[in-house]
């Protein structure tokens, strides 16, 4: 049987389940027997032009069964911004390596990379087929249900609000402001609100980047706030913008499409101080929760190494311009079966709460997203206090 070789790119920020994914794609790719050699881009998409690859093949399995539980990226990957003359240098390597079967892992934006290196190579009659593996930890890729990344990125913000809330509920003098990640999307910042699992409280207030931020309606859900428990966690996705799109705190650089944002958290707290005259404190996790991986999701790991596992056995299928998803058949039991996605449906497009998710207020999720977020992220280990509630 003629062989032909794989090979795996990694595109945008790592999450805690990248590398799970990656694992999944080699042992499926080594049960695969018209498969060669397994190869990993190393760093990213100007790699996959280079040809600096690591055979994963060649690496024996004891060490590969740390990918399920190392973070970031083992080959490296990279937000390289590729001119359609660079998809046409990735489709050459990838002749010239006799590569037959590529996967890009990524966001949306190395999906809108998978269907360009995709057209690039029938462009140029290169035999070659090439699947998407999902991976976001802000959950913004569309169609599908969720994304690999986005499980544990959820539990540490769930778990790291729970921690806050009982801080402040041990020391009840001040409001405290976590900003979450999350760019245009609020998945991330609505999962804190299943700090609440943990048995002592959740935030008291949610903003997302889906409802336009109203600086006089913060410092009024902020000021009910105060009276009526005299403290508080408050999370905040760093995407909030005023009704006209301009955001609240101007983003110290923009390259493409990767966003440094402001200090939101340092904003909003200091807005607290500055109207209300009371005490306020800012939190910003950044990269920590997507690298976290004391803050693992069991399920997010599980899932992650099923979507490169499907994503190789639909290329070897015969299988190509098309993602790996994950349609839900039920919360409880949770259960969700993979399909694929034409790829031009998750090229670019962004996915964001959708209205049922939010409350009336724009302040907070309602239990619908809940229910949704909460086999995701696992339980969570129980706190206790023994305080009075104060308006808890």
């Amino acid at each position: 049987m003629e062989k032909t070789n794989l090979l795996v790119i990694h595109g945008g920020a790592p999450t805690a389940v990248l590398n799970a994914s990656l694992f999944g794609a080699v042992m499926q790719a080594k049960r695969q027997p018209e498969i060669g050699h397994i190869y990993g881009a190393l760093g990213g998409s100007l790699a996959a032009m280079r040809g600096d690859f690591v055979d994963l093949g060649a690496v024996e399995e004891e060490k590969l069964r740390l990918l399920l539980f190392s973070p970031s990226s083992a080959i490296g990957t990279s937000r390289d911004h590729l001119e359609p003359e660079d998809y046409r240098e990735i489709a050459k390597t990838i002749a010239a390596r006799s590569i037959g079967i590529v996967c890009f892992n990524g966001g949306n934006g190395s999906m809108d990379a998978c269907g360009k290196t995709c057209a690039a190579c029938r462009e140029l009659g290169i035999a070659v087929r090439v699947v998407g593996i999902p991976k976001t930890m802000d959950n913004d890729i569309a169609v599908t249900d969720h994304a690999p990344g986005y499980g544990s990125a959820a539990r540490y913000m769930a778990a790291s609000i729970a921690g806050v809330c009982c801080d402040v509920r041990g020391l009840p003098i001040h409001i405290v402001v976590v900003e979450a990640m999350g760019r245009g999307a609020g998945w991330v910042a609505a999962a804190s609100a299943l700090a609440e699992d943990s048995g002592t409280g959740g935030p008291d207030l949610i903003y997302l980047p889906e409802r336009p931020f109203s600086e006089e309606r913060f410092l009024e859900d902020v000021r009910r706030l105060i009276a009526r428990k005299g403290c508080g966690v408050v999370v905040a996705s760093e995407g909030l913008c005023y009704p006209d799109g301009t955001p609240i705190v101007e983003p110290v650089m923009t390259v493409g499409r990767a966003t440094y944002f402001g200090d939101v958290s340092a904003h909003l707290s200091n807005l607290i101080i500055r109207r209300l005259g009371y005490k306020a404190r800012a939190e910003k996790p950044g990269i920590l929760a997507r690298a976290s991986i004391a803050w693992q999701s069991a399920v997010d790991r599980e899932e992650a190494v099923l979507a490169g596992r499907e994503a190789v056995k639909a290329a070897a299928a015969g299988e190509t311009g098309v993602m790996v998803g994950f349609e839900r058949i039920s919360s409880e039991p949770y259960a969700v079966r993979p399909f694929l996605i034409p790829i031009e449906q998750v090229m670019l497009t962004e996915k964001t709460l959708p209205d049922a998710f939010i409350n009336a207020e724009g302040n907070g999720v309602t239990e619908e997203f809940k229910r949704w977020c909460r086999p995701l992220i696992g339980p969570l280990p129980p706190f206790i206090s023994f305080q009075k509630e104060r308006g808890f």
